[in-house]
């Protein structure tokens, strides 16, 4: 199990927001965390340590006021630690290759491809050539709905119709290099996590998988590792005490390795 750090801006500032809160209308999320330093810090702090796999997501939309400071910050995290990050948050076709030459080792993509509620493969293919599979990250972000978990998009806050199962990811895997899985009702709350997405996650083995929801404290690492049967990689966010949390960096960093 590998830690994947994090890089997330909300509005200008780096944060840890409650996932399930975040709205469109007026840029509001309900905030655990907002860091005095930017998004240069983070970056620079995870390139010293060798950290990579990490992710940095931009949680404004592109017609948002403060689209373009959430940007920048991103960017200068990309330009901090080139080839050590990945980067999501409204990357499309058109826009991925900026990210790319920015630095970012790979782009990730949610609502550009789970759109209108459905997978669109002809936008699927267009990632695919424009900046290859192997540079692709999926994220299946996901609330659950019944007895399935499904896939969420528009920063969370819209359904698809897409469920999480081991046939979605086997009928991806050609698509992507890896997933990141954001269990959106767990995010940001440090309560525990998803079990029962993270043994469902466990179960695919053709691509590296991270997780990130609900971690609090170190038995909810265990249990990740232990349910995850040591294949589902993690990030840690609102309860890092580089955001304001309990649990410390170096003894994470130690716990994983």
């Amino acid at each position: 199990m590998k830690f994947r750090p994090c890089i997330d801006i909300h509005n200008g500032k780096v944060k840890q927001i409650v996932g399930s809160s975040l709205r469109d209308q007026n840029d509001w999320a309900a905030e655990n965390y907002v860091a005095e330093q930017d998004a240069f810090f983070f970056a620079k702090l995870y390139k010293e340590l060798g950290l990579t796999g990490g992710h940095i997501i931009m949680l404004n939309p592109a017609s948002s006021p403060y689209y373009e400071e959430t940007k920048r910050q991103a960017v200068k995290a990309l330009n901090t630690y080139p080839g050590g990050m990945q980067i999501g948050g409204g990357i499309n076709a058109e826009n991925a290759e900026e990210f790319l030459q920015a630095g970012a080792s790979h782009v990730i993509v949610t609502s550009y491809v789970f759109k209108d509620g459905k997978i669109s493969y002809e936008n699927l293919e267009k990632l695919r050539k424009a900046v290859g599979a192997e540079r692709l990250v999926l994220d299946l972000s996901c609330k659950k709905r019944g007895d399935l978990y499904y896939i969420v998009t528009d920063r969370w806050q819209k359904f698809t119709e897409v469920p999480v199962t081991l046939e979605t990811l086997r009928e991806l895997g050609g698509y992507c290099s890896e997933y990141l899985v954001h269990a959106v009702d767990a995010e940001g709350k440090a309560r525990g996590i998803e079990t029962e997405l993270v043994k469902l996650l466990a179960e695919y083995a053709e691509r590296p998988v991270t997780y990130a929801g609900g971690v609090g404290n170190f038995q909810d690492l265990k249990e990740l590792k232990e349910h995850g049967c040591g294949r589902v990689d993690v990030t840690v966010g609102s309860a890092l005490d580089l955001f304001g949390g309990p649990l410390l960096f170096t003894e994470i960093l130690s716990f994983c390795s």
